[in-house]
């Protein structure tokens, strides 16, 4: 069962269930956080929630995406409380880019840090004696004020250097009453990123990901495939100027899903009862290692069939904010 989230004829939020090529109306649902948050106070699955309230009236799924009636699969009442984070290095190829970027302030022969942290992830990502495996490299992206609905633009800030996708599953998770956090689902992201000013040093990787970000138009309600093999594109005047496939899944990975779940949950601060988070678990294509250069009004484009409807957003440059500093003394 997949779940979308968007604005109705009326302009009024609904909740869709996705199945197949239908797309049907849940009953008496604005919201699938508030549809999360009630399964959750119930001890029930929300699939189960969802059957009892029934659905409704077909909707067109396409129709709504094409009108920008689309939301993101998920958000809360108050944005500050979803968290958009992040793990990199963790799929079979993924060092190899970040390698390249790195290398040049690196003596010959020398390991990068990337590197090193690609190789403790193949060695220990994956353990399987019941024991947490080795922490990934982590990052904060921003949280929901950040976070751009399918079809709308990704803006880039005027000071960017580079507005570069990253086509990548997300984990979309809300912490129960009790202070744990329950898994929803997976949808496909764009972790939009800044990879130029990453590349002047491995230090700049931390403003590199504070950017705009997409996820959705769907989230997969269960488990994550152990295989996945989508296609990522983007399109300037509706012609395709760079395309490569993009692998996830375990059988793609470095990591388990669960050890990445663990070394983020493992903090306190991310388990605050109903705050959501949607975090992201890394790529190996990106179109900037094959020296793509986006333009504004580029088109991204991520789509892979068992995550339903293909996650399409266009870039906008920023004009640029002054900032100015003031007293409260």
């Amino acid at each position: 069962m997949n779940l979308i989230q968007y604005f109705d004829l009326n302009g009024e939020r609904a909740v869709g269930q996705v199945d197949g090529d239908l797309t049907r109306q849940v009953n008496d649902a604005t919201s699938v956080y508030d549809l999360a948050i009630a399964a959750l106070a119930r001890n029930i699955g929300i699939g189960a929630l969802i059957a009892e309230k029934g659905v409704g009236a077909t909707v067109d799924k396409a129709a709504i995406l094409a009108e920008g009636r689309m939301l993101a699969p998920i958000n809360h009442p108050d944005p500050a409380h979803l968290y958009v984070t992040g793990t990199g290095l963790t799929h079979l190829g993924s060092a190899s880019t970040r390698d390249a970027m790195h290398n040049s302030n690196k003596p010959a022969g020398e390991l990068t840090d990337s590197m090193k942290m690609f190789q403790m992830g193949l060695e220990n990502g994956k353990p399987t004696d019941g024991t947490k495996g080795v922490q990934p490299e982590w990052f904060y992206k921003g949280n929901g004020y950040t976070v751009v609905n399918p079809g709308h633009p990704i803006p880039s800030p005027s000071f960017a250097r580079d507005a570069g996708e990253e086509p990548e599953i997300a984990g979309i998770y809300v912490i129960d009453q009790n202070g744990q956090p329950r898994r929803l689902g997976f949808a496909l992201a764009n972790e939009f990123s800044d990879h130029v000013t990453e590349r002047v040093n491995y230090l700049y990787l931390a403003h590199s990901k504070l950017r705009a970000c997409a996820f959705g138009p769907e989230v997969r309600v269960g488990d994550l495939p152990s295989h996945i093999e989508g296609m990522s594109r983007i399109k300037r005047d509706g012609q395709v100027i760079w395309e490569k496939p993009f692998l996830s899944g375990e059988n793609n990975m470095s990591h388990t899903i669960a050890n990445l779940e663990y070394h983020h949950f493992k903090y306190e601060l991310f388990r605050n009862p109903g705050d959501i988070h949607v975090h992201m678990f890394g790529t190996a294509t990106l179109s900037f290692a094959d020296g793509v250069v986006t333009q504004p009004n580029d088109v991204f484009e991520i789509e892979e069939a068992q995550f339903g409807a293909a996650l399409r957003n266009p870039i906008r440059i920023e004009a640029e904010h002054p900032v100015i500093v003031g007293n409260v003394y």
